[in-house]
């Protein structure tokens, strides 16, 4: 039994055995993710809300084991900053899908493809399963920068899921995928800004 929608073979096998699916077989998984009834619900609840969860909890729980090196210097967040931080980045990455999916939605017809916020949110959801995943390297903050090469194969999963779910034309998908990663780091480079600023002030109270 594989390929199964993730509530099929209860949460946290079905989110287990979809993750697998979309990374280790993503041309096989699309077509099944395509077919699935769904809605903004039943995408995020449980899957997107426990793999987004993976990077902010490994890298609070490493940060404090481990500390986090710059420069040559280690540095040990305060618990208080750690924790808020950890908590703003995993709403904003809920939020990102949301975004990101209204984007690709919107930009469909531009790529010959057809609008459908659903399938939109499909690809946005599955599409970040790699870099939740990768998220889990946060444990060793040293090992911090493998979670970017899964982040990377996660454009290999939305260059093979776009065209399918949006209806584009496979000769667009390649332009449909380069803006949808534009988006992609200006969303992310949006998030980190968000996240210091608002951390910086507890972190700064914590120093003293």
């Amino acid at each position: 039994m594989t390929d199964l929608p993730p509530n099929s073979a209860g949460p946290a096998s079905g989110i287990i055995q979809r993750a697998k699916d979309i990374l280790l077989k993503p041309k096989e998984t699309w077509p099944v993710i395509a077919a699935e009834p769904a809605t903004v619900q039943s995408i995020y609840v449980p899957y997107v809300l426990a793999l987004a969860a993976i990077g902010p909890l490994a890298g609070l729980i490493g940060g404090q084991l481990f500390g986090l090196t710059m420069f040559g210097v280690t540095y040990r967040p305060p618990l208080v900053s750690a924790l808020v931080s950890a908590i703003i980045s995993y709403g904003l990455s809920l939020a990102t899908i949301f975004v990101l999916a209204l984007v690709i939605d919107a930009l469909a017809p531009s790529f010959g493809g057809q609008k459908n916020q659903v399938q939109a949110l499909k690809v946005a959801a599955y599409t970040g399963t790699a870099g939740w995943v990768g998220g889990i390297f946060g444990l060793i903050p040293a090992l911090s920068p493998i979670g970017l090469l899964f982040a990377l194969y996660g454009l290999y999963i939305l260059y093979l899921g776009l065209p399918m779910l949006m209806k584009a034309p496979e000769e667009k998908a390649l332009g449909y995928t380069v803006v949808v990663v534009l988006v992609v780091i200006a969303l992310l480079i949006l998030a980190t800004v968000i996240v210091g600023a608002l951390a910086a002030p507890l972190m700064m109270g914590g120093s003293h």
